[in-house]
């Protein structure tokens, strides 16, 4: 199975430091929708681990939550997509549970669901806490330079507590482009 495991907000849709709260505060980022689609196409089941403290501290409930998944699911549907599943942490920061990234328990059940080792599955997000969560799960670090990782564009290399062999994309849709394409270069020299 070929799976990729995608931060929410900052790497699908508009982040906002006041957190998404609605449907209406759900936005999606230029060209993300399209990537999704573009991924599923080529035969990847994508699903979406994100941290949703916005419920543990009250700024939401989970008929909101819901609706925001609702949204995202109808705009990704029109454009040809889909996400299989949505793993979300609903703890806020001082609960000290095992899911909220970068602890790896979205990850974990995400393995035990799909019942696959994440040895080498791609995840994707634009914080540092993301990508440490995946790699603690043994999938392979790709940064996206939007959202919270927007900071680093221009810049010649990530910060030094990023995970070693990070990769690093502008967008979203220039990680689907780069897993397509490798994979398909891998195919070539398979039958070359």
């Amino acid at each position: 199975m070929k799976l990729a495991i995608l931060d929410r907000d900052g790497t699908i849709n508009v982040d906002s430091d006041e957190f998404v709260k609605s449907p209406d505060e759900w936005l999606p980022l230029p060209g993300a929708l399209e990537a999704i689609a573009k991924l599923n196409h080529a035969g990847w089941r994508v699903v979406v681990a994100t941290n949703q403290s916005g419920l543990g501290r009250g700024l939401f409930d989970m008929a909101a939550l819901n609706a925001m998944h609702a949204k995202m699911h109808k705009l990704l549907a029109a454009a040809g997509g889909r996400i299989d599943a949505v793993f979300f942490c609903p703890h806020a920061p001082d609960e000290g549970c095992a899911c909220r990234k970068p602890a790896p328990g979205l990850f974990e059940q995400i393995g035990e669901r799909f019942g696959i080792e994440l040895a080498g599955v791609p995840t994707v997000g634009d914080s540092l806490r993301d990508l440490q969560a995946g790699v603690a799960a043994g999938c392979e670090p790709h940064v996206v330079l939007t959202g919270k990782a927007a900071v680093y564009r221009g810049q010649a290399s990530l910060p030094p507590q990023f995970p070693v062999g990070t990769w690093v994309h502008q967008d979203l849709l220039a990680f689907a482009t780069f897993v397509i394409q490798r994979e398909a270069a891998a195919k070539v020299a398979v039958a070359g």
